[in-house]
C-alpha cells in the first residue's frame, strides 16, 4: 500500500508540475509572442535589421507618408514633407521611439496574439494608418524654424486632433547624413528625440499665464491693484529683474508688458502653496495619458517645497526650476477657448485592414476640468489683450489670436543665448486651432517665435478656414 501511495504521489506532482509548466508556458507566450514575431530576423517584417513591411501611413487628406513597395518602405517625394515628418513617421530602424513605425509597429504590421503577422503574409501588407497631421502646414513649420532647434505643433482644441508636429534637428530619411553618430558639432543635438513629445523646457513668461490663473482664483482684487516696475523688485533677500521699466501697471498692462516685476509680486504674494496647487491641477508633476495610447509625453514639472521668497517670485515668471513639456504646455492652452475644458491629444486617426474594414477610429476624449468658465474666460480676454495691444494683429491678420510670448533664460553663460516660445491660439469658430513654438538659442520671442507662429497659423487658416 505504500508503495502505491508513493506511487500516486509521485504522479501528482509530476501532473502538478506538468500544469504549471504549461501555466508558464502560456504566460510566456502571451506576454513575449510580440517580441518574438517582431523579431528583427523575421525576414517577413525585416530586411537587413530594417522594417521592410508594413502598411501605409497617410495623412489627414490621404498623402502617403510612406508605404511598401517592393519589399523596401518608400517616403513622400517631397523632401521638405520627409524632413517635417520625419519623427512623427518615425524611421523604420527604430532610433526614433516615439515615431508612429515604431510605436505603431504591431498595427502596421497587422500582427495580433491569435494570428501573429499571418494576414501580413497573406495580403503582403499590414494596415494602413491615417494621421491626424496636415502635410501643408508640417511644411511650413519645418521651414519656418529653418537651422533652428526646437518643435511647433498645432491642435484642434475643439477635439484635440494634432494637425502639426515638427520637431528640429531632422534630416531626410532617403539620404540619412553619415556624421550623424559621430558630429560633436552639435548640430544632431537630440536628432532622434521628438522635442514636442519627450523634451522639456524653461517655460519662461508664457508660466505667466498659470501665474495669472492663480492670482483669478486667489487674490480677489486683482483687477484694481496697481503694481510699479522700476526695472527691478526686492523679493525676500533678493531682486527679480525685469527686461523694461514699465512704470505704473493694471493688471492686464502687466501681462500685456510681461512685466517681471508686477509677476514676481504677484506670486510672491501667493505662495509656494497656491502657486503648486494651480500648477498640479494642470497636470504638473503628473503622468499624462499617452497619445493615441501609445506615445507617452515627458513629464512638466513644479517644486516650490523648498523654495525662499526669492525663488517663488522667480517661479512666478517662469524662471525657476520649473520645466514644461510642449504637448502638456499645448493642452494647457488649449483649454482656455474651450472654456476650461482640457482635450486630449492625438495623432493616430483611423486604422484600416488590408480588406479595407476600418478597424480603429479615434474618439474625443477630455482630460479634466483645467479652469473654471469664468477664470478660462478672463484668461482668453487677458491673451487676446497681449496680441492687440503688445505683439500686434499684423502677425495674425483676421484671426482674432490670443497668445502669450516667453523669452527663456536657460544658462549663467553669457554666451548662451536663451530660448524663444509662444503659445496661443485663435477665436475664430471656423479656426479652432491652438499652437506652440519653441525655438532653442536664439533672440528674444518677439523676433523669432511669434513670426514662426505668424506663418504656420496663415497655413491653418488657408487650409481650414476656407
Amino acid at each position: 500500500m505504500k508503495s502505491i501511495s508513493r506511487r500516486a504521489l509521485t504522479l501528482y506532482l509530476l501532473i502538478i508540475f506538468f500544469m504549471v509548466g504549461c501555466g508558464l508556458l502560456f504566460f510566456n507566450l502571451v506576454t513575449n509572442a510580440d517580441a518574438w514575431s517582431m523579431n528583427r530576423a523575421n525576414r517577413h517584417l525585416y530586411s537587413n535589421g530594417v522594417l521592410a513591411t508594413a502598411g501605409d501611413i497617410k495623412d489627414a487628406n490621404g498623402n502617403i507618408l510612406v508605404s511598401t513597395k517592393d519589399g523596401k518602405r518608400v517616403y513622400s517625394d517631397s523632401k521638405n514633407l520627409r524632413m517635417a515628418t520625419l519623427h512623427t513617421v518615425g524611421d523604420n530602424a527604430g532610433y526614433i521611439a516615439s515615431g508612429i513605425q515604431t510605436s505603431f509597429k504591431d498595427e502596421l504590421t497587422g500582427y495580433t496574439l491569435l494570428d501573429g503577422v499571418y494576414n501580413l503574409k497573406r495580403y503582403g501588407k499590414g494596415n494602413d494608418i491615417t494621421l491626424t497631421l496636415n502635410s501643408a502646414v508640417c511644411e511650413t513649420a519645418y521651414k519656418a524654424l529653418g537651422n533652428k532647434k526646437g518643435t511647433v505643433a498645432v491642435m484642434n482644441y475643439k477635439t484635440g486632433e494634432l494637425v502639426c508636429i515638427v520637431s528640429t534637428p531632422t534630416y531626410d530619411i532617403n539620404n540619412k547624413p553619415t556624421d550623424i553618430e559621430t558630429d560633436t558639432s552639435g548640430k544632431y543635438e537630440g536628432v532622434y528625440l521628438n522635442r514636442f513629445f519627450s523634451g522639456l523646457y524653461t517655460p519662461g513668461s508664457t508660466f505667466k499665464v498659470i501665474t495669472a490663473a492663480c492670482a483669478i482664483e486667489n487674490i480677489p482684487d486683482i483687477y484694481k491693484r496697481t503694481f510699479e516696475c522700476k526695472g527691478k523688485i526686492q523679493i525676500g533677500e533678493g531682486y527679480v529683474i525685469c527686461s523694461g521699466t514699465h512704470g505704473k501697471v493694471n493688471f492686464e498692462k502687466a501681462l500685456n508688458n510681461s512685466c517681471n516685476c508686477a509677476f514676481a509680486e504677484i506670486a510672491a504674494e501667493l505662495g509656494a502653496e497656491k502657486l503648486t496647487a494651480t500648477a498640479e491641477r494642470l497636470g504638473f508633476n503628473a503622468e499624462s495619458a499617452a497619445v493615441s495610447g501609445k506615445i507617452r509625453t515627458a513629464k512638466s514639472r513644479i517644486d516650490l517645497s523648498k523654495s525662499a521668497a526669492l525663488d517663488i517670485g522667480w517661479a512666478g515668471i517662469g524662471q525657476y526650476t520649473t520645466l514644461i513639456n510642449p504637448c502638456h504646455m499645448l493642452t494647457v492652452i488649449s483649454s482656455i477657448p474651450n472654456g476650461g475644458t482640457a482635450k486630449a491629444p492625438y495623432v493616430v486617426n483611423k486604422i484600416t485592414t488590408p480588406e479595407g474594414k476600418t478597424s480603429y477610429t479615434a474618439t474625443q476624449a477630455v482630460i479634466g476640468e483645467y479652469f473654471t468658465p469664468d477664470t478660462a474666460g478672463k484668461l482668453d480676454t487677458l491673451l487676446r489683450s497681449n496680441v492687440k495691444n503688445q505683439y500686434g494683429d499684423n502677425f495674425f491678420p483676421k484671426m482674432e489670436m490670443c497668445g502669450k510670448t516667453g523669452t527663456a533664460e536657460v544658462s549663467d553663460d553669457p554666451d548662451k543665448r536663451p530660448n524663444a516660445l509662444f503659445v496661443g491660439y485663435s477665436q475664430l469658430s471656423e479656426m479652432p486651432f491652438a499652437i506652440i513654438v519653441v525655438v532653442e538659442d536664439t533672440t528674444m520671442s518677439i523676433t523669432s517665435a511669434v513670426p514662426i507662429a505668424s506663418q504656420v497659423m496663415k497655413t491653418v487658416k488657408a487650409e481650414y478656414a476656407k
